[in-house]
């Protein structure tokens, strides 16, 4: 059988009337696509549609998780939230601590960007939902790549130019919650560049978010920090790049179904979306909405 299934097909599949599913498609709760002017159904997606909706005895029936995105702050995803109608909520604190929420069912998904003290980080994010118990119903659906770099004033007045320039000149340096993306980045550079985080001069407390960092460098209470190129654009700061990284959304399988994810999925595919990252500056956001890892 044929990944891509037409309408016939796929109604044969589920052992559906045709007409039943069309109703399904015009209510948004069936996974389709439609290519040309007919729909198209994936078979693994159908799949993973009917063992979403399986009854489970009364005692392993779990509590349908608040829908709110835990895990790392992104310019992108808090407008996409916000502009999709999708009803989720956001509570950016880190993706460490948006998989332990999502684990413990206090959030529908998590945003994640995971990097290694060495080794490459392509696969950090998938390695990491794959390794995490209590989540082998996971599901990681790519949002972008962002580009990861220094956010230094306008000019770059200090000359700086990579974490070696940063420690030697010992400059107000920002850092993130343990934890937090961008926090992991930072130790992975240091350790790629043999550099022990004592030898910076970090400002303290930690930084909830980017433009946290980037709002203190233009107050002057620090000289720099790591955050997204987008970041840097809206605050008209200066931008040393460092990397580029994945950013994925991390839900249980049942919860992708669900209408608030679907909606923020479908918004995904439309050009404003692609216009919005283009604006904001530091995206690629040619695999939004693609399933890198079905646990």
């Amino acid at each position: 059988m044929p990944e891509l299934l037409t309408t016939d097909e796929a109604a044969e599949y589920l052992r559906l009337s045709e007409r039943k599913l069309y109703e399904l498609v015009a209510n948004r709760e069936v996974p389709c696509s439609k290519v040309t002017g007919r729909w198209l159904f994936p078979r693994t997606a159908l799949d993973r549609w009917v063992a979403a909706g399986l009854i489970a005895p009364a005692a392993l029936t779990q509590v349908a998780a608040p829908p709110i995105v835990g895990g790392s702050h992104d310019p992108l995803l808090e407008w996409a939230l916000r502009e999709s109608h999708c009803g989720l909520a956001n509570l950016p604190e880190g993706s460490e601590e948006g998989v332990r929420r999502l684990v413990r069912g206090e959030v529908m998904a998590a945003a994640i960007h995971l990097h290694r003290l060495k080794g490459d980080d392509e696969t950090a994010n998938l390695d990491a939902v794959a390794d995490a118990p209590g989540l082998h119903d996971a599901v990681v659906l790519g949002f972008a790549r962002r580009e990861q770099g220094i956010l230094v004033a306008p000019g770059n007045p200090l000359d700086l130019s990579d974490m070696a320039s940063i420690a030697t000149s010992r400059v107000r340096m920002a850092q993130r919650p343990t934890g937090a993306g961008a926090q992991l980045l930072l130790l992975a550079l240091l350790a790629r560049a043999g550099i022990a985080l004592d030898d910076l001069k970090l400002a303290k407390p930690a930084f909830p978010t980017g433009p946290d960092i980037a709002q203190a460098i233009r107050a002057g209470r620090i000289d720099c920090g790591i955050a997204t190129r987008s970041v840097a654009k809206a605050a008209g700061l200066d931008f040393l790049p460092l990397t580029w990284e994945r950013f994925d959304l991390v839900m249980r399988q049942r919860d992708y179904f669900m209408k608030g994810p679907q909606a923020l999925f479908d918004f995904m595919r439309q050009p404003g979306f692609r216009d919005r990252a283009d604006e904001l500056g530091g995206y690629d956001v040619s695999e939004a909405g693609a399933v890198r890892l079905v646990n």
